[in-house]
């Protein structure tokens, strides 16, 4: 595996453009922290597939220049979001419009609404600077699974079948070179997030994901994890999860809110990985999901900030 730099230091400098096997790529960018994604790009005779965008016109812009270099400017047929969330979307209109844009039916519908993109709210610090980004959804929908080639290359796109991360996610795989883009159904080394989907759903896809029998797997936010990695990545997802429905059925029965429930619960061996302030918005959705009521967005979004102490950190 290669790797290409661009740049040094903290993150987004130093994303780095990684050739898994001959003519695939991973475009990863630490720290995974919030709006800090990976992307992926999958060359072939016929062109360039282009696996997620990046949440700002300037980090977009570097992994299309990285791809472009590693690939002659081969011309980027097609593109896919794995989910609608703006790390992983925003940059789609900085592709060209002769790209062909595909995300499940859930995905577009829920960036079609989706706010941030507008006017991001200071509950970030600093509030990422989008630069010249547009809102742009995919003109192809899928419900279940769609394929893609160029080439010979086969690209098969596949949703879990329920909620997980969010109601619409998709993964990537490439079956002869067992290569896996897994969007955010996988966070490596960060927080997990799922409050825009199910708790347990999240839980049911590891075992999804674990099925695929992959020898390369290209998270949503994090390292990229080599196959034999992989049960014990899944192994401490599931982990984290399992503490989210502990904790939510705990406070349930207490009467405390998610918010309490969050400030007592110990973390454990998850206390050190960045972003624990997302406990706060799972809590949200395993409490919607146990009692049947409306998962109330703004609400979990403040308890998170108060949670944190204060805005959650984020990158320009």
């Amino acid at each position: 595996m290669t790797s290409t730099h661009d740049g040094a230091g903290s993150a987004p400098e130093a994303a780095a453009l990684h050739e898994i096997v001959e003519g695939v790529f991973a475009w990863v960018q630490p720290d995974g922290t919030w709006w800090i994604n990976n992307a992926g790009a999958v060359n072939g005779l016929d062109g360039t597939i282009v696996v997620d965008t990046c949440a700002t016109e300037q980090r977009t812009r570097r992994f299309l220049a990285a791809v472009g270099a590693a690939t002659g400017d081969a011309p980027l047929t097609m593109a896919v979001n794995t989910h609608l969330h703006g790390d992983h979307t925003y940059g789609n209109s900085l592709l060209p419009s002769t790209t062909v844009l595909i995300g499940h039916e859930a995905m577009r519908e829920g960036l079609l609404v989706d706010p941030i993109i507008d006017g991001c709210p200071p509950v970030w610090q600093p509030v990422p600077d989008w630069g010249r980004v547009t809102r742009r959804v995919p003109s192809v929908v899928l419900r279940s699974d769609l394929t893609l080639f160029t080439g010979s290359r086969r690209v098969d796109l596949l949703h879990p079948g329920h909620p997980a991360h969010t109601t619409g996610d998709v993964v990537a795989w490439l079956p002869e070179e067992r290569v896996l883009f897994t969007g955010d159904l996988i966070f490596h080394g960060v927080t997990p997030l799922v409050f825009m989907g199910s708790v347990e759903g999240a839980i049911a896809s590891l075992g999804w994901l674990a099925d695929f029998g992959a020898d390369h797997v290209v998270p949503g936010h994090g390292p990229l994890i080599a196959g034999a990695e992989l049960p014990g990545v899944l192994a401490g997802m599931e982990r984290y999860l399992q503490l989210v429905l502990r904790t939510a059925q705990a406070g349930l029965a207490e009467g405390l809110t998610p918010l309490e429930a969050a400030q007592r619960c110990d973390l454990g061996e998850f206390a050190g990985m960045p972003d624990a302030e997302r406990l706060a918005l799972n809590l949200h959705r395993a409490y919607a999901d146990a009692t049947g009521t409306p998962f109330d967005l703004l609400e979990a979004i403040g308890d998170a900030v108060r949670y944190n102490g204060g805005p959650m950190a984020s990158a320009v």
